[in-house]
């Protein structure tokens, strides 16, 4: 047997990708602003950017991963989740979708 392809790397976080529902495609262009090119990502990480950054500065600072690396609060969050397994997500947004 041919040995499997590992994961593709998290753009963002840089740990590997395992598909399934931790992971997320993110318009480096918002779609209310015509962006039609994503990035497949964790949803972690994508939802990180959306908690950080306006649709607005995402089009106008903040449109390419290496910018988004570049962002402060954003560099922080890398550091943090880059020890924490591929298909980690934060507990948080779990008690929010039963409260709903």
């Amino acid at each position: 047997m041919p040995a499997s392809d590992p994961s593709p790397p998290c753009p963002l976080c840089g740990r590997p990708l395992v598909p399934g529902a931790s992971v997320n495609e993110h318009h480096l262009v918002p779609r209310t602003y015509g962006g039609r090119e994503t990035v497949t990502m964790h949803r972690i990480c994508h939802g990180k950017i959306h908690a950080v950054l306006s649709e607005q500065q995402l089009r106008d600072h903040y449109s390419t991963v290496e910018a988004l690396r570049g962002h402060p609060e954003i560099a922080a969050f890398i550091r943090w989740v880059k020890r924490k397994p591929p298909e980690f997500t934060d507990g948080h947004a779990r008690i929010r979708e039963r409260r709903r």
